[in-house]
């Protein structure tokens, strides 16, 4: 089967497009009906750096790279409208399995409302997916930036952290670790689908968006480098008690069993996907009211505030300082 036969069949595949999409994949471009602010963001995932094929299926692999980029989406408080997908497929990935692929991206975009309106396909040396994900909001205004965080107000997260770390020791270290050093098999899939599968928080981004959040990241890369980036584009200073930071069911297990410190892994594993905000502090009880509303289960959790100072100062219990880390693309 060729190039062209291919994208036939991935076409028969796509789930039903959106209200906004009015020309997709097929013609030489897509024709959208946007909506009067767009919010557009492009993100990738490489075969060797943000997964590997031994460790997932190809449907999980479809899953996080669009989870991925939705993320972006979620952080401004934005509604999924479109993404487009590049794929890089290797010689020995072949067309059944590129389907396995899509299968597993058009679930989560028939789940989050995201019409996969088009994009290409090329040979590479390696499997790699190149997502551009477009979102809507009534307008600019309603978007949430990582810029607006003010002195005094609550910095908040959502859900729990640590799990995708905790699930990539497991897969790293499968016949290593028996499973009921994590407390149970339930507990240790838990872990290992944060890192698979991870969930982008559409819903608590635009709950946050309309309780008045002022500033607002996806952690992706860890809590403390993308609070160091939440601060630094606000010219705040962020602090954030170690203790208070919510950790993932089955982290400090998986931590001892890897020699490894769960709170490092809390702070600064990376991938967990969920959301970094500030909020003022008259609409928190709100913003945790209208977060567990639209996400059932996903709860928000204060752990810090904004202060003048530049820079973010994570206080350990004892009283010493954790310095922020974080992963790093190009390190």
């Amino acid at each position: 089967m060729g190039e062209f036969e291919l994208l036939t069949r991935i076409r028969e595949r796509l789930p039903p497009a959106g209200a906004r999409l009015r020309l997709g994949s097929g013609d030489d471009a897509a024709v959208t009906l946007p909506g009067a602010a767009t919010a557009t963001s492009v993100d990738a995932v490489v075969d060797g750096v943000h997964f590997r094929r031994d460790r997932a299926t190809l449907a999980q692999i479809g899953h996080k790279a669009l989870a991925t980029a939705l993320s972006d989406l979620a952080a401004m408080g934005a509604e999924p409208g479109e993404a487009y997908v590049v794929l890089g497929m290797p010689h020995d990935l072949g067309e059944d399995e590129a389907l396995e692929l899509l299968d597993g991206m058009a679930a989560l975009a028939t789940a989050t409302g995201t019409s996969l309106a088009g994009g290409d396909l090329t040979r590479s040396a390696q499997l790699f997916l190149a997502i551009t994900v477009v979102g809507h909001a009534d307008s600019a205004e309603l978007l949430v930036a990582r810029s607006g965080a003010r002195p005094g107000d609550i910095l908040v997260v959502t859900g729990e952290l640590g799990g995708a770390a905790a699930g990539l020791q497991l897969l790293r270290a499968a016949r290593c670790i028996d499973h009921t050093g994590v407390g149970s098999m339930h507990r240790a899939a838990r872990l290992r689908g944060r890192q698979l599968e991870p969930v982008p928080r559409l819903g608590a981004g635009r709950a946050l968006r309309a309780a008045g959040a002022t500033a607002m990241i996806d952690i992706s890369d860890g809590l403390g480098a993308d609070a160091a980036h939440l601060a630094a584009a606000s010219g705040v200073g962020l602090r954030i008690e170690a203790k208070a930071v919510p950790q993932a069911e089955g982290l400090q297990e998986v931590a001892a069993a890897t020699d490894r410190d769960p709170l490092d892994l809390a702070i600064n594993g990376g991938e967990d996907y969920e959301l970094l905000a500030s909020v003022p502090p008259a609409r928190l009880t709100q913003a945790r009211r209208d977060v567990e509303e639209a996400e059932k289960g996903t709860g928000l959790t204060a752990i810090g505030e904004v202060i003048a100072v530049e820079g973010v100062e994570i206080r350990l219990p004892g009283g010493g300082i954790l310095e922020p880390a974080g992963f790093d693309q190009l390190a």
